[in-house]
């Protein structure tokens, strides 16, 4: 079986690649979350949603298109956004495949349960939904990934 490498570079994101980071975050938001109301996605959100979480991008022709943060001491994926235009390019999976590189295992994450496209997208990647709960954002699922592999599988 031969792969193909990923046409999308991940890297540790700096100081400069946060605008960008927040930019995506804000679109994408704005595009996929139909369940919030358009008033609670602000552009200054990124900021409090990544506070002292590691970050890394994804990029290609030095482009930024999505971003994955998360908390290390929990092995939590919190945030994995990708440009709405990048979207089914493979881009997510590259950056979840760089996170699960650095992280433990069970690895954990919270999806909301009104995400149709992400919930397929994280079981399609042998995520499972363990437990569902409510957060000020709505329904969710809290979703695991066991075992020692360090990237998704297609």
């Amino acid at each position: 079986m031969t792969t193909t490498p990923s046409p999308w570079i991940t890297r540790v994101a700096g100081r400069p690649d946060r605008a960008a980071c927040a930019k995506i975050f804000y679109a994408s938001r704005r595009s996929a979350f139909h369940w919030m109301p358009n008033d609670k996605i602000r552009f200054d959100d990124f900021d409090k949603a990544t506070a002292g979480e590691p970050i890394w991008v994804a990029e290609r022709s030095r482009r930024i298109v999505g971003f994955v943060s998360w908390w290390p001491p929990e092995n939590f994926i919190h945030n994995l956004f990708v440009a709405p235009d990048y979207q089914r390019m493979g881009v997510g999976k590259a950056l979840l495949n760089a996170c699960l590189g650095q992280i433990g295992r069970p690895a954990q994450l919270k999806c909301s349960t009104s995400n149709k496209n992400a919930l397929a997208f994280y079981q399609e990647l042998g995520w499972r939904c363990d437990e569902q709960s409510t957060s000020p954002d709505g329904p969710y699922w809290l979703m695991t990934l066991d075992g020692e592999t360090a990237e998704a599988t297609p």
